[in-house]
């Protein structure tokens, strides 16, 4: 694993969306993400993604934050709120005009359409790469596109601190859907050079996603991020962890009798910054925080109860 560059300029952040609870394993990224940043002397700060109206739940926002607080992660500033941003991912949608196409297909489309599936993730197959001018007219009477990127089989390098130097072929990613929200891919570029984030901390889930990404930012003329992808949280059957597999958020807990304190000694067993049954704090665990020594592996995590 390679060692974490200082920083006295920079950022790191957390990102949740409201539209959810947030489980162990959202709040196990947000403590790395904070003593990450922490550890290399660079802001943290919080950014609500909340452009997907459609499923944001009143309310969660601040349950979030509430959360993230009741195990001592603090922030420098107040959060940036997508929904309140739009014009600036129009600005940004504007000066990639060039590298951008609109795309009329369907998620059912694009899955039948995609061959075979590139490593994990099935690509865009670039049925609409080539429309005429003619047949996009004719499309738009039926159908709003979307508006993808125009990868042109690029390759992109970028650094992850947990995978190393890491080179990738770039998707045709959507950037606007066709019902004229900005895509993740185009806000979170804009929306970190916005911020100085140069340093963003996520799942592993995320690490095919940076390709496009950092391309997307070396288009805009802002500077790359570093990344680090981190193992997530996994039920005993080795999928990502939900709220369908019992009492994982904070209130759940608390109802067993495991308060915030008793969570944050999980996390850290969890990342072996504390034995078993040893009590720590956040500030513990930053003096021993040391991302060489971190598990590689998925966190599994079994029934909790008091005590734990």
């Amino acid at each position: 694993m390679s060692t974490v560059p200082q920083s006295s300029t920079g950022a790191g952040r957390y990102a949740p969306s409201p539209t959810g609870e947030l489980h162990l394993g959202n709040l196990r990224t947000a403590l790395l993400a904070w003593l990450f940043a922490r550890s290399t002397g660079r802001r943290f700060l919080l950014r609500i993604e909340d452009l997907d109206a459609s499923r944001v739940r009143p309310g969660l926002a601040e349950q979030q934050l509430a959360d993230l607080a009741a195990l001592g992660v603090t922030f420098d500033s107040e959060p940036v709120v997508q929904s309140q941003r739009r014009a600036a991912y129009q600005a940004a949608l504007a000066k990639l005009a060039d590298r951008t196409y609109e795309c009329f297909c369907s998620r059912r489309e694009i899955a039948e359409a995609a061959s075979a599936p590139h490593g994990s993730v099935a690509r865009y197959p670039g049925t609409c790469r080539s429309l005429t001018e003619a047949q996009r007219i004719d499309r738009r009477l039926t159908r709003q596109p979307a508006i993808r990127l125009r990868a042109e089989g690029a390759v992109q390098p970028f650094h992850d601190l947990f995978h190393g130097d890491v080179a990738a072929e770039v998707d045709d990613v959507v950037l606007v859907r066709n019902d004229g929200v900005p895509a993740y891919n185009l806000a979170v570029v804009v929306d970190d050079a916005f911020s100085r984030v140069d340093q963003v901390v996520r799942g592993d889930d995320l690490l095919p996603a940076a390709a496009a990404q950092s391309f997307i930012a070396e288009l805009l003329g802002y500077p790359r991020p570093t990344y680090a992808h981190v193992p997530l949280a996994v039920n005993i059957a080795g999928r990502r962890l939900a709220k369908r597999d019992g009492a994982v958020t904070l209130p759940q807990l608390a109802a067993l009798g495991l308060g915030p304190d008793a969570v944050l000694d999980v996390i850290a067993q969890s990342l072996d910054m504390a034995a078993s049954g040893e009590r720590v704090t956040l500030d513990v665990m930053l003096d021993r925080f040391d991302p060489r020594r971190l598990p590689r592996s998925p966190w599994v995590v079994r029934g909790l109860r008091s005590g734990t």
